[in-house]
C-alpha cells in the first residue's frame, strides 16, 4: 500500500525553497536568516491522522508566523515519517493560502490528503508512527525560517469493533455471552485483519441511561476475536471499547441491546 500526501508550495519562490531545504525536507538541516519566527503549527486540530484502506482522509496544517516585514505569500510544508514514508510535494499555485492576522502575522493554511488506494506516497504499516511537519517561511523582506520538524503528529490505523450479545431475548439470572471483534486497517493488501492480544473493555448501558460502565476488561485472541460471559440483570446495552494504541485508532463498538424477562 502507498499513500500520497497533497501540500502545495504558494508563490513561485521555488529557487528559495531548493537553496534552503535542499533535495529533501528529511534531509535537511533547520536554518533561517533574520527575525522571522515561526509562532505555532497544527495538524488535523491536534488530533492523530487516521487511515483506513479505502477512503482518502484529509487533514488541515495550518502555520502561523510573524517578522516585522510581514509574512510572504510563499509557505513550504511537508511530512514525513519512517524510512521510506515520506510526503509528496507538489508546487501547485493555490494549495496553501496565507492570512494575514496584523501587519507582521500571518497564518497560513493547507490540507494533507492520505489517500491508501493510491500508487506513491508512502508505504507499508510502519507508516502509521510519529510523523515530523517541515515548513519553510519567507518574509517581504526576504528574511526565512526553516524547521525540519516545526511539530509532530501520529499517523495511525483504522480500527473497526463489532460485539453481539446473545441468547436474547434471556431470563434473569441467566448466562449471557457477548462476542465480538477488534481488526484494523492493513496497508500492505488494504484489507482488515484481527489485532491480536489487546485489552479491550466489555460495557453496560442500563436502558433510559446515557452512560457506559465497565463490566470487565478481557484481551483478544490471536485473530483478534471477543468472548466473554456475564450473567443478565437488566435490559440494556452491551458494547465493547478499545482505547487504542500509538499505531491504532481507538474505537467503541454500536451497542448491542439485551432484552432481559
Amino acid at each position: 500500500m502507498r499513500t500520497t500526501m497533497r501540500l502545495a508550495l504558494l508563490g513561485t519562490s521555488v529557487a528559495l525553497v531548493a537553496t534552503a531545504i535542499g533535495a529533501t525536507t528529511a534531509q535537511a538541516a533547520d536554518g533561517g536568516s533574520g527575525n522571522i519566527t515561526i509562532d505555532k503549527v497544527v495538524v488535523n486540530g491536534g488530533k492523530p491522522v487516521v487511515v483506513g484502506t479505502t477512503n482518502v482522509v484529509s487533514a488541515k496544517v495550518s502555520v502561523t508566523a510573524s517578522d516585522d516585514s510581514g509574512i510572504a505569500q510563499t509557505t513550504y510544508i511537508s511530512a514525513y515519517g519512517p524510512n521510506p514514508n515520506y510526503a509528496q510535494i507538489w508546487y501547485d499555485d493555490g494549495e496553501i493560502t496565507c492570512v494575514e492576522a496584523s501587519a507582521t502575522t500571518s497564518t497560513c493554511t493547507g490540507t494533507l490528503t492520505f489517500d491508501p488506494q493510491a500508487s506513491t506516497g508512502f508505504v507499508g504499516n510502519n507508516a502509521a508512527a510519529t510523523w515530523n511537519l517541515a515548513t519553510l517561511v519567507s518574509a517581504n523582506d526576504y528574511n526565512y525560517i526553516h524547521r525540519d520538524a516545526a511539530t509532530t503528529f501520529k499517523v495511525q490505523r483504522y480500527s473497526r469493533l463489532t460485539v453481539n450479545a446473545s441468547p436474547e431475548p434471556v431470563k434473569k439470572g441467566k448466562t449471557i455471552t457477548v462476542t465480538g471483534k477488534l481488526s484494523r486497517a492493513n496497508w500492505e493488501d488494504n484489507k482488515y485483519h484481527g489485532y491480536a492480544n489487546q485489552s479491550v473493555k466489555l460495557q453496560f448501558r442500563k436502558k433510559g441511561s446515557n452512560t457506559y460502565t465497565t463490566v470487565k476488561t478481557i484481551k483478544s485472541d490471536a485473530t483478534g476475536n471477543l468472548r466473554t460471559t456475564v450473567t443478565a440483570s437488566t435490559d440494556g446495552y452491551f458494547r465493547y471499547s478499545f482505547a487504542g494504541t500509538t499505531t491504532t485508532s481507538a474505537v467503541n463498538a454500536t451497542g448491542d441491546f439485551m432484552d432481559v424477562r
